[in-house]
């Protein structure tokens, strides 16, 4: 799967140091906004990483799905990019003193997902201030994931997210967004909701990144298969962290 030439408008994000620098901004300038609790993912040699949490939800649904997905996420994001990255991935709630840490929320599940009205306030607290919600249907999520938007941001709809976005184009060059695994046999698709011009939340539905980023003897999915993912998740993680 070698990818095409980038679009010239995309230029600035393709090289890794061109992304580092951007990066290294973006943490040193604390990402999120005003928060008292915000710090920096910091390594033992004091260099900043790059940190995606996993968000813990209620509703029922096994939010801890696909373990190795984000580890081997954020392992592939680091040897891809350059950019010092965390090996483990972290889970928090919406109420948990480190969130403004996180510059992405990661979300996945096959079942229901529910927030309370104090969760919902802080996650649209936590959008608002610079933070991004990737959440992946690992196949049974969708009802719900849309329910819980449309409670989140009543004013602002979950829309198609075409194929000329960048998302597709930040890093790799993609023609949309993979699909990994067949589910009900709808074609892969990516949403959004956007805030002032400015895309805060990311779904990928009927695709399930989750899934081929796993550990290759869990699913047994193709090589060329993993690699769809491994791009798609490489630049979902560029995207939110040099978005304007």
């Amino acid at each position: 799967m070698e990818s095409r030439q980038i679009p010239r408008s995309h230029q600035p994000h393709l090289t890794a140091p061109a992304v580092s620098a951007v990066v290294v901004v973006v943490l040193a300038c604390a990402l999120l906004g005003p928060a008292p609790t915000r710090s920096r993912e910091v390594s033992v040699d004091g260099a900043a990483e790059v940190r995606v949490a996993r968000l813990k939800y209620g509703g029922g649904g096994d939010w801890y799905c696909d373990p190795s997905s984000l580890p081997n996420w954020q392992e592939q994001f680091a040897r891809r990019t350059g950019i010092a990255t965390a090996r483990t991935e972290a889970t928090v709630t919406l109420d948990s003193e480190d969130l403004y840490r996180y510059p992405l929320l990661y979300v996945s599940g096959h079942g229901r997902i529910t927030l309370d009205q104090d969760e919902q306030r802080e996650l649209r607290r936590y959008l608002e201030a610079g933070g991004f919600l990737y959440a992946d249907d690992n196949y049974g999520l969708d009802t719900s994931f849309r329910e819980l938007m449309a409670q989140v941001f009543p004013d602002h709809d979950l829309i198609t997210v075409g194929s000329d976005h960048p998302i597709y184009h930040c890093y790799y060059d993609l023609p949309g967004l993979p699909k990994i695994h067949e589910h009900d046999g709808e074609p892969a698709q990516g949403f959004g909701v956007f805030k002032d011009g400015r895309m805060v939340v990311f779904y990928s539905y009927s695709s399930d990144i989750g899934d081929g980023l796993e550990d290759a003897d869990v699913h047994h999915d193709p090589a060329e298969v993993r690699e769809a993912a491994a791009r798609m998740a490489v630049n979902i993680l560029v995207y939110a962290l040099t978005r304007p």
